[in-house]
This record gives C-alpha cells, sequence and structure tokens, in this order.
C-alpha cells in the first residue's frame, strides 16, 4: 500500500516547479548501468528463520553477559534491577527529551524532579538540574558556569591531571576560543613522582600543588574523587584543598563516582560549589558507549547560573500539587543570545533509569553495591599484589580501580586474557600518560565473583611462565 500523500497532480506540480519532465530527471547523474542494478538475493526466509539467522549472528561476538570485566575507567559495569528498564521501556517514558508542555506531561516531571531530589541528596548539594549529555560535558559545563559566577572578570581553569583525559579534552573543546588559562595539567610529573613514593596521604603532594596555582584570575579548580587513577582523596584534604579555592575567590569543582557516595562523604561536605559525575552506573547498561548522563549538582544561589533545565514544584489554581519546567536556561526558544549554555540538552531517559536505580536501591542499597565493589577490589589488589612480576601501586586509599604494573605491554596481556581466558582486562594508561606504560588500571565491581577474581590472578600468574616469544604468540 502507498502512504505516500502526493498525487499525481502535486508530483506534477513539482516536478514543473523545478523543470523536470519526470521523476527519472531527478536520477540523471546516476549513470544509466547503476540505476537499477540486478540484486543477487538469497531465497525469501520466513520470520522465525530470520530470528534463528539473526541469533546465529548475534552469538558470534562477545558480549560481558558471558565474559568476566574488569575495565572500567569512567564506563562502569554494575548490576541494574530488572525494574528499570521496564519502566524505562514505558511508552508514556520513552523519549529522549524533557517536555515543556506541564499539563500533559506531569509524569516525567514528576520524575525528573524526583531524579534532582535524589542528586542533591546523594551529593550533598542544594540543587541539581535534570543531566547532561555525559560526566565530560557535565564537567565543560561547570567551568562555563565558574566563569559566569565570575561575571567574566576570571579567566583561569585549574584542571587537576588526574581528570578523566576524555573530560580535560571535552573542556578544551568547549572553551577553544574564549581566551582561557588552562593551567594544572602539566603536573603529571609530579604524579608520578608520587607513584614512586607510594605516599599514605596526599601532604604535600598533587593536591597541594594545585593549590599553587590559585590566583586572584582563577575562576574554577577540578578535581575528580576517587581520580582517573583510582585515588580516593580524603575529606580532610579535600576540605583544606576547598579551603584554599575559596579564599581565592573561585569555585570548587568535583567530579565523582555516584556509586561511591554509598559508602563515603559526599562533596556537598566537604566544601563543593560544584558536583558533577557520570551517571552511567546508576541503571545504564554500558551499551558501547552511551547514551550515558552527567549529573549536576550545585548551590541554590548559583541556579540561574547553571545550565539545563531544572524542574520544580507548584500547585494548579485548585491548589493541587503539580510540577512544571521552573528554568530552562539555555532559553533557545526565548532569547539565545543570553543562554548561560546552548550545548546542554538532558538526557532524559537516561535520567529516568537513574531515578529509578536510586529509588529501587535506597541508601542501604547503594551503600550494599559500593562496599561489596570496595572489598572486591582490594581481595583481587591483595592477590594480584603477591604474583612475581606485578606490582600494586596503588598502596593509597582506593575505591573499585587500582593501578598494577605489569611485567609486559597491557595490549599483550589483555589479548591473552580476552583470547584464552575469557576475561575483558584492565585500561592501558599508557595510552594517555605516556610515563605509565606497562600500567594497567583494572576495575572490579560487585558484578565480579569471587572466583572471576581468582582465575583473574591465575591468568595473570601463568602469563609469568610464558618466555617473551611464547608470550608474544599468546597474544596474538
Amino acid at each position: 500500500m502507498n502512504y505516500i500523500p502526493n498525487t499525481d497532480s502535486d508530483r506534477a506540480a513539482m516536478l514543473a516547479a523545478i523543470g523536470a519532465s519526470s521523476v527519472a530527471d531527478l536520477f540523471h547523474d546516476v549513470p544509466a548501468e547503476h540505476r537499477f542494478p540486478i540484486l543477487t538475493l538469497p531465497p525469501a526466509l520466513s520470520e522465525m528463520e530470520v530470528i534463528e539467522e539473526l541469533n546465529a549472528l548475534a552469538n558470534e561476538n562477545d558480549d560481558l553477559h558471558h565474559l568476566a570485566c574488569f575495565l572500567g575507567a569512567g564506563a562502569y559495569r554494575h548490576f541494574v534491577p530488572s525494574i528499570v528498564d521496564f519502566i524505562v521501556q514505558r511508552s508514556e517514558f520513552f523519549t529522549a527529551y524533557t517536555p515543556y508542555q506541564p499539563e500533559i506531561s506531569q509524569g516525567t516531571l514528576q520524575a525528573h524532579y524526583e531524579y534532582q531530589s535524589m542528586i542533591c541528596a546523594l551529593t550533598g548539594m542544594e540543587a541539581s538540574n535534570v543531566s547532561h549529555y555525559d560526566g565530560a560535558t557535565a564537567v565543560a559545563e561547570a567551568v562555563i558556569m565558574a566563569l559566569q559566577i565570575g561575571r567574566g572578570k576570571r579567566n583561569k581553569v585549574i584542571l587537576s591531571p588526574t581528570l578523566h583525559p576524555q573530560y580535560r579534552a571535552v573542556v578544551h573543546t568547549y572553551t577553544q576560543g574564549m581566551s582561557l588559562q588552562i593551567v594544572g595539567e602539566d603536573l603529571m610529573p609530579d604524579v608520578l613522582a608520587g607513584l614512586r613514593v607510594q605516599p599514605a596521604s596526599d601532604a604535600g603532594g598533587l593536591l597541594d600543588a594545585l593549590a599553587g596555582l590559585l590566583d586572584k584570575d582563577t575562576a574554577c579548580l577540578i578535581v575528580q574523587n576517587p581520580d582517573f587513577l583510582g585515588r580516593l582523596y580524603t575529606p580532610a584534604e579535600m576540605q583544606a584543598l576547598a579551603d584554599r579555592v575559596h579564599a581565592a575567590g573561585a569555585q570548587f569543582v568535583v567530579s565523582v563516582d555516584p556509586i561511591s557516595l554509598g559508602l563515603f562523604t559526599p562533596p556537598g561536605r566537604y566544601g563543593a560549589d560544584i558536583v558533577t559525575g557520570e551517571g552511567q552506573p546508576m541503571g545504564s547498561p554500558l551499551s558501547l558507549g552511551g547514551p550515558y548522563l552527567g549529573f549536576f549538582a550545585m548551590k541554590a544561589a548559583d541556579v540561574r547560573r547553571s545550565a539545563g533545565r531544572i524542574v520544580g514544584q507548584t500547585v494548579d489554581l485548585d491548589g493541587k500539587r503539580g510540577f512544571v519546567l521552573t528554568l530552562s536556561t539555555r532559553e533557545q526558544h526565548i532569547r539565545r543570545e543570553k543562554a548561560s549554555s546552548n550545548i546542554c540538552s538532558n538526557q532524559a531517559l537516561n535520567a529516568l533509569a537513574a531515578a529509578v536505580y536510586m529509588a529501587a536501591m535506597g541508601k542501604h542499597g547503594l551503600r550494599a553495591v559500593a562496599a561489596l565493589s570496595y572489598h572486591k577490589a582490594h581481595y583481587a589488589a591483595d592477590l594480584i599484589g603477591k604474583i612475581p612480576g606485578y606490582r600494586v601501586v596503588s598502596r593509597w586509599p582506593f575505591f573499585k580501580e587500582f593501578i598494577v604494573h605489569c611485567p609486559q605491554p597491557i595490549s599483550v596481556i589483555n589479548e591473552v586474557l580476552l583470547d584464552r581466558h575469557g576475561m575483558v582486562g584492565g585500561y592501558d594508561l599508557g595510552a594517555d600518560y605516556p610515563g605509565l606504560a606497562n600500567h594497567m588500571l583494572l576495575c572490579v565491581t560487585e558484578m565480579n565473583s569471587r572466583m572471576q577474581i581468582e582465575l583473574l590472578a591465575e591468568a595473570l600468574q601463568e602469563m609469568t611462565a610464558m618466555n617473551p616469544d611464547r608470550y608474544e604468540e599468546a597474544g596474538r
């Protein structure tokens, strides 16, 4: 059946308007011999046969339902309760955007209001927006917000070198052409020196070096906790840094793993002005890198300088509770030139998933997930640290990720783990930090069983017995 609404007279009128005599004239640039090729297609299949063939093809792929995964570095495999998918796949919620019309969108608006409320409770902050595209854009928007809080009089941004490398790259992309002075990333040699010294705390270390860059031109200082290398800073260390940032009149921005907040002090309790992070661990699958969501929380006094959408609670004409889009600071539909940011659409469906996840897990469930990740990661570190040739570098406090110095290139180790043991290995830190060649960032979550962890240790130990030639051959 033809569902194209144009009649023959409609098509004739359109062709006449562009000076064409027939639809075929529209394809005159395509060589004649290629316009109607003979397609040698296989015989038709029934629906049952097609599904069977597609399943066979899908089963040829590796996936994390069948592989043990020890890869993190910003995207994490955590358990997703079945209720999350059940809710987000309901037709009334199945959209990536926050609707503007409150008279037809009360369910979605209330869900996002609840999301904001739970993000505030999780981070210890006073306000939250409905989300950003991902953790990287949330950090970049924090920079833009800090510049606006400084009323454009401050043009210096301090980025910790242990902030996620991709987050730092996005900050540079966002702010190119703004004549900003971005500093701090060149402190990586200090971090490498710290790895060799194995300090128990950060006294006189990276945080102190970052604070030493503060001056009257600084708009914000951004750190990650736990940082990209897995290091977990204590509340006292972070509070001391926050005090120095505020003494300089700048904004203290913290990017954080939301799962860690089930166990550790939230940034709002140690002086953070803006808290961001990647919300993927809360209810969103890995999905080959997206879609994810960036959560973004702030002080109430700075709400109007934030980017993104904020849902609020009100009452209708009858005095009944209702929800509305209180603030849409990009104002593209009103005064785009006065918007706080023009790249700040939210990930409404992923934010809904995060809200359902937080509601389903509750504070006790989230604490259990964090505790399991913490203890399993430390168990793995203890086992691997006893293997000759491997050295666990992370003797400082860490949450669920730690660094291991390996006797062979990480790419080869990971090939052997995948091909011979059915495991996804850790992240090759040498890809982002040249001084960390042969250093692997391993991640352990509640999804890794004790057996998987012990098999990983056995596989790494087995590789130490290989001579270099056999090792390279096994990797291939």
